[in-house]
């Protein structure tokens, strides 16, 4: 005789999105179905339906809207899915670097920080140490060791597109003073002759632009649907709705459009170089 496993228990209080993966799961249950007769009716895998109940993932708006639709709850669902949205999980970050390392395309745009992956050593540590101040030397080193693993995904046997757009803040502000910014800018124009890596600047002659205020990552894979990440001051979080993605992606290449071409690009971080005492001239 096999024996069913119990269900995982879940936590309402979590986050939101454990909410409402345990209010999906009561609707389901009341409704007398299991998660592959529900998957069935939407039609989505089964094995969807358990990521959303464990707040694994959150469905698309236009399959939260089925979900309500099929279980009677009235908009329930759906007007808790909107809160789910705007107020993502705290471990969007972890979720993003597993989508990332899948990845067969990354288009960013960042506003503040050269990317994790294009981060030397040093530039990394004092990200950390600034970004945590709260954080022993010993958590900083900890974290530091875990970006720098993270690097090996551009150096895999077939390696995503890597194309950045780095706001001229980036590689204007001294982050760890004049030796740890030449050594990254340097390492910024060594790693984009790389044929799978491009970096554009967008200047500040560029002025006004649509994503002034967060920064933006685009993740296209093989297989599935577009993704977008995205990092502000008030939010961060993954987007899977297709019509949030496409609206994502309208603004990121709104920015590549208005930055500088890659050779120009190199051109203008070298001369951003000679404003840093400790660089070598190139």
């Amino acid at each position: 005789m096999t024996t069913v496993p119990a269900p995982k228990e879940l936590d309402p209080s979590a986050s939101l999105a454990s909410l409402y993966g345990a209010k999906l799961r009561k609707l389901r249950i009341r409704a007398g179905w299991t998660q592959r007769e529900l998957g069935d009716k939407i039609p989505v895998h089964h094995s969807q339906i358990a990521k959303y109940e464990l707040a694994n993932e959150t469905p698309p708006k236009y399959i939260s809207d089925r979900l309500d639709e099929i279980l009677g709850a009235d908009g329930d669902l759906s007007d808790l899915w909107v809160h789910v949205d705007r107020f993502p999980p705290t471990d969007a970050f972890r979720k993003y670097k597993e989508y990332e390392a899948r990845a067969t395309a990354v288009h960013k745009y960042l506003a503040h920080t050269v990317p994790g992956l294009l981060q030397t050593e040093s530039y990394a540590r004092e990200v950390m140490r600034q970004a945590l101040p709260w954080c022993t030397a010993a958590e900083v080193e900890e974290k530091v060791a875990a970006r720098l693993a993270r690097k090996s995904i551009l150096e895999s046997p077939v390696p995503p597109l890597y194309w950045v757009v780095l706001d001229e803040s980036v590689i204007r502000r001294s982050v760890g003073g004049p030796s740890v910014m030449c050594e990254q800018l340097g390492h910024l124009l060594k790693v984009s002759e790389a044929p799978n890596v491009e970096v554009q600047v967008l200047p500040f002659a560029a002025g006004g632009h649509a994503s002034m205020g967060e920064s933006v990552t685009l993740l296209s894979f093989d297989s599935g649907p577009d993704m977008a990440y995205f990092e502000g001051v008030a939010l961060t979080g993954l987007v899977r709705d297709p019509r949030a993605v496409a609206q994502h992606s309208h603004r990121y290449h709104r920015v590549h459009a208005a930055a500088l071409p890659p050779n120009a690009s190199s051109t203008f971080i070298q001369e951003a170089m000679e404003g840093f005492d400790a660089c070598e001239p190139t």
